[in-house]
C-alpha cells in the first residue's frame, strides 16, 4: 500500500517511545525498568479506546527484543537492522499477537501456553500480546493463571484492555499495570497540526476546526485522527471550521458563547435565535447543557481563581471576556439552574422545549435578582453608593 494512501491513524502510529503522545511518565517508567533489567513477565495496559495500549505493547516488545541498546527505542528512530522492523510489521516469529475478542475460549489459551514452552527462535524473549484481554472466558483465565504465576524466564505477556474491572483479581495481581491517560484536547490539537503540516502537500486547516475535533475525540488520539481523515474528505482536501461543524453535526464552543453573550446582555430574542440556529444541527440537548455547565464552571474559575484558568479547551480568551460581563452571583445561579435542568430534561415533553425553558429561567431569575450587574459589589470591591 502506498504510504500516502494510508489512513492517518496507521501512517502516524508511534513506533518508538519518543513518538508516544501524552504518556511520558509511563514510557519513562518502562524504559527504566528495562534498563536495569527489572522488567516483569506480565504487563497490563489499560485505558479508553485509542490512547495507545496496543501500540505501547508493540513498542515494549521491540524494546525487550532489540539487539541494539534500549536507547535505540527510547530516544532514536526505529531500528532497521534487527528484529524491530519485523515486530512493527506484526510478522516476527517470536512475537505472537492474539485478539481475545475473537479467541475467547480455553482451547485458544491452551495453544498459547503450549507454544510458550518452547524457547524463542531468534529473539531474546517469546512475547505474547493479548488485546482486549478482558474478553477471555473464565475457563481461559484459569488456564492462563498458572503460566502467569510461574512463567518461563523467556516468556513475556503484554496485555491490553479497556475494562480491567472484568479481569480476575488473581490475574491483576500478577501484572504490572499501567493506566494510559486520556489525551487532553490541547495535546490532540498540537499533534494534529503537526501531522497536517507533515503531509505532502501540507493540508490547510483552521485552528478552531482542530479544537472541535480534539473535543469530539474525548481523549482518544485514534478517534481524533479518524475524524481528521473524515474532515479532509468532507471539506475537499482541507480542514475548515464550518466543514467540521457540519460533519460532526454538532454545535461548537462559539454557539455556547453566543448563548452566554445573550445571557450577559439579557437579550431573550437573541438567546431564542441562537437556540433556533442550534436546532438545525439536531443536537443532543443534554450534551449542550453539559457544555454550558462546563463553560460556566470555567467562567467561575476565571473570576475567583484567575491564575488557575488554562487554555485546555481553546477558549481562554472567550472565558475571560465572559467573566468580565457576568457577576459571580449570576454565574453561580446559572450553574445551579443548568444543573437542575440537566436532571429534569428527560421529563420534558420535548428536549428542545426543556432546554429553552432552562435558558428562559436563567434570564427570568437574573432579571428578578435585583440590582443590575454594574451596581452589585464585585468580589474584593465596593458597590455603588446610594
Amino acid at each position: 500500500m502506498n504510504n500516502n494512501s494510508k489512513v492517518l491513524a496507521l501512517k502516524y502510529r508511534p513506533q518508538t517511545f519518543k513518538d508516544l503522545i501524552g504518556q511520558k511518565t509511563i514510557a519513562e517508567t518502562i524504559i527504566n525498568s528495562i534498563k536495569i533489567d527489572k522488567a516483569p513477565n506480565a504487563y497490563l495496559f489499560t485505558g479508553i479506546r485509542g490512547v495507545g495500549k496496543t501500540t505501547l505493547a508493540r513498542i515494549v516488545a521491540k524494546a525487550l527484543n532489540c539487539k541494539n541498546s534500549i536507547e535505540q527505542i527510547s530516544e532514536q528512530d526505529l531500528c532497521e537492522s534487527c528484529d524491530c522492523m519485523a515486530i512493527a510489521n506484526s510478522n516476527h516469529i517470536d512475537v505472537l499477537e492474539m485478539d481475545a475478542a475473537s479467541k475467547t475460549g480455553v482451547d485458544d489459551v491452551r495453544d498459547l501456553i503450549e507454544f510458550s514452552r518452547y524457547g524463542p527462535t531468534s529473539a531474546k524473549y517469546k512475547i505474547f500480546i493479548i488485546d482486549e484481554v478482558h474478553m477471555l472466558s473464565k475457563q481461559a483465565f484459569n488456564a492462563l493463571l498458572k503460566t502467569l504465576e510461574e512463567p518461563p524466564p523467556h516468556v513475556m505477556f503484554l496485555m491490553a484492555t479497556t475494562d480491567p474491572k472484568k479481569l480476575p483479581i488473581t490475574v491483576l495481581s500478577r501484572c504490572l499495570q499501567f493506566n494510559l491517560k486520556n489525551i487532553p484536547p490541547e495535546i490532540i490539537v498540537t499533534h494534529l497540526s503537526e501531522i497536517l503540516g507533515q503531509e505532502s502537500p501540507a493540508i490547510s486547516f483552521e485552528e478552531n476546526a482542530l479544537w472541535q475535533i480534539g473535543r469530539a475525540a474525548a481523549g482518544s488520539m485514534r478517534d481524533a485522527l479518524s475524524l481528521t481523515d473524515q474532515a479532509i474528505s468532507y471539506c475537499d482536501g482541507e480542514v475548515t471550521d464550518e466543514g467540521v461543524k457540519g460533519m460532526l453535526g454538532t454545535i461548537d464552543q462559539m454557539d455556547i458563547f453566543r448563548l452566554v453573550e445573550a445571557l450577559i446582555s439579557q437579550d431573550a430574542p437573541a438567546a431564542m435565535s441562537h437556540i433556533r440556529d442550534m436546532a438545525a444541527f439536531a443536537p443532543d440537548y443534554a450534551g449542550v447543557l453539559s457544555d454550558l455547565l462546563s463553560t460556566l464552571h470555567r467562567i467561575a474559575v476565571a473570576q475567583l481563581v484567575p491564575d488557575s484558568l488554562d487554555n485546555s479547551q481553546g477558549d481562554e480568551a472567550l472565558v475571560r471576556a465572559a467573566a468580565e460581563g457576568l457577576h459571580p452571583d449570576d454565574v453561580q445561579l446559572f450553574y445551579q439552574i443548568c444543573l437542575t435542568g440537566s436532571r429534569d430534561l428527560s421529563l420534558s415533553p420535548d428536549p428542545r422545549e426543556g432546554f429553552e425553558m432552562v435558558v428562559l429561567r436563567m434570564l427570568a431569575f437574573r432579571e428578578a435578582s435585583g440590582l443590575p450587574p454594574d451596581d452589585r459589589e464585585q468580589p474584593g470591591g465596593a458597590g455603588t453608593e446610594d
